[in-house]
């Protein structure tokens, strides 16, 4: 199993269980070492201090923050320690909050919740609630010098919790308004029916990261002194008229005989909203 990276008692109301966080995931990324072109030897990087023009070493080094241009605070890390919550063994459920409220753009990082021995009971009876009722658990914790506000939720074998941005971290939705008001009906019949055509069930192990994979192909063709494949660029053609692209996208998707019958359907869906108002006049 693999290593807790936090350990300690959730708590609401008067229950109390023992669980265990473990990371959920992590990007993979392929990393490169910084090298000198003349002769492919490592290098370093050196601090430098502009005012002495010199050198200096990492044990002359202090934090500061900027508070006006050019000037700067001293921040040393034992005052920076006193502020810093201590990491807490308790983590408290706050409330509990419908599913549907909780937009995912304000989930950070994720957590498996695990029981610790002797919880595994209350760790069963609070997941089946939050299934049953559709609830999260919105929780504050603290963890590795930092408070947290956290989000539980019932995962498909047990609880997965995600750590939260502030509600200052997040950028106002009303930056990204959409105008809805020139879609026309048939415009959106046809979008919905393209939506359709691709709609499929979520399996997360069909996605790959092809742009990692093309990189370890290009290191070990260099490795083998192989002659590197450059990957092919990607056509986009300029959209002119949206139904006409919405066509033709149904099209590439369906057999010709269910295109055809897609493009009447969509007609007829956008004509009966005028029918129905026709008919109550």
């Amino acid at each position: 199993m693999a290593a807790s990276v936090w350990k300690g008692h959730l708590t609401f109301g008067l229950v109390s269980l023992p669980v265990r966080l473990f990371t959920a995931a992590r990007s993979e990324t392929i990393s490169f070492n910084q090298l000198h072109k003349h002769d492919n030897s490592r290098i370093k990087q050196v601090i430098y201090c502009q005012a002495e023009d010199k050198a200096i070493p990492r044990t002359e080094i202090v934090k500061g923050y900027e508070y006006e241009k050019g000037k700067y605070v001293v921040v040393e890390d034992e005052e920076i320690r006193k502020v810093a919550p201590k990491t807490a063994k308790v983590m408290e459920i706050l409330e509990f909050v419908k599913a549907d409220e909780v937009d995912p753009v304000y989930l950070e990082s994720s957590y498996y919740m695990g029981p610790d021995e002797g919880g595994e009971k209350p760790y069963a009876l609070l997941f089946e609630a939050l299934k049953e009722t559709g609830f999260y658990a919105v929780a504050r914790i603290a963890m590795h010098n930092r408070e947290h506000i956290v989000v539980v939720r019932p995962g498909e074998r047990g609880m997965i919790l995600h750590t939260m941005y502030f509600s200052d971290e997040v950028r106002k939705s009303d930056e990204f308004l959409t105008d809805t008001s020139k879609v026309s009906e048939k415009e959106r019949a046809l979008a919905k029916m393209l939506v359709e055509s691709l709609a499929a069930t979520f399996e997360p192990q069909k996605y790959h990261d092809t742009y990692r994979a093309n990189l370890r192909k290009m290191i070990e063709a260099k490795v083998e002194g192989q002659m590197i494949v450059e990957t092919p660029e990607t056509h986009i053609a300029p959209v002119i008229d949206i139904m006409e692209a919405l066509k033709k996208s149904l099209e590439a998707r369906k057999p010709p005989v269910m295109a055809m019958a897609a493009g009447g359907q969509a007609e007829e869906e956008a004509e009966q909203p005028k029918r129905k108002r026709a008919s109550r006049k």
